[in-house]
Order: structure tokens, then sequence, then C-alpha cells
């Protein structure tokens, strides 16, 4: 990891994994994204979130202080368990700018298929952190 978010002044991000709640449905998984993009504005961040086979993927990217208070929310969020944080630090410039959440599941994109098909090693912790970034920023909007 780069570092936590407590370092950190100005920009920073956030990359997550997580599991889904078992009976997550169609509807709550719809309340998330609703609720992150509203929440996303009123507190200038960015990102997207990847939904897949019971496993959440989330970028988030914006001013250091509005990120800690997603953070916060993020882990306790009951409907998911088992967040693992791929990476968190400081940022030079977004990644997602124009999305207040841009939303993908495999409907749309594999990550798991993009990253059989890729040179990106799912071993090595910062690799995979970095595959799942590229992989976020290569689905087609």
């Amino acid at each position: 990891m780069t570092s936590d978010l407590n370092s950190v002044e100005g920009l920073g991000f956030y990359l997550y994994r997580s599991t889904a709640r078992d009976g997550l449905g169609a509807d709550e998984l719809q309340d998330i994204l609703l609720e992150a993009r509203r929440r996303n504005q009123a507190l200038g961040l960015t990102g997207c979130l990847h939904y897949e086979d019971g496993l959440f993927f989330q970028w988030l990217e914006g001013p250091v202080e509005g990120l800690r208070d997603v953070v916060a929310s993020i882990e306790r969020d009951r409907r998911h368990v088992s967040l693992d944080v791929l990476d968190q630090g400081s940022l030079d410039h977004r990644r997602f700018q124009d999305w207040r959440m841009r939303f993908s599941d495999r409907d749309k994109a594999s990550l798991m298929d993009w990253f059989a098909k890729s040179d990106s090693s799912t071993v090595h912790r910062g690799d995979y952190a970095g595959g799942v970034v590229a992989f976020m920023m290569s689905i087609a909007v």
C-alpha cells in the first residue's frame, strides 16, 4: 500500500475489495449506487464501483477530508463484509473526474475475465491493485 489516509493532504484515493453480504439484491445494489452518487457529489468525490460474483471493487478519489468520512462509513456498512484495502494514498490527479460514481458489473465487463487475459498478477498486491484500476479505467462507457 502507498500510505494510509491519515498522512495524506489534498487529493487522495482509496481502493478496496469486499464481499457482499448474503442475499444482497438488485434493489439494494441500486440503493448503494444512488446513495454513493448523492454523497460523493456533496463531498466532491469521484470514483468507480464494480460488482461481480458477490464482490465489490471500489475506487474513490477526492479531497482527503471527505474521503476519510466516506471510508469510515464504508467500514461500518453491513451490506458487505471482509473489506480488504488494496491501496490508498495521495493522488496527483483524478482518474474518474467525470464520475460521481461510475458503475459496472459482469454484464458490462468482467474483471475476472480481464485478469485471465492480461499479464497483470493477482498474486502480488501492488500488481493486483494496479490491475483492478486499469480494468476500471478500460471499461467502455
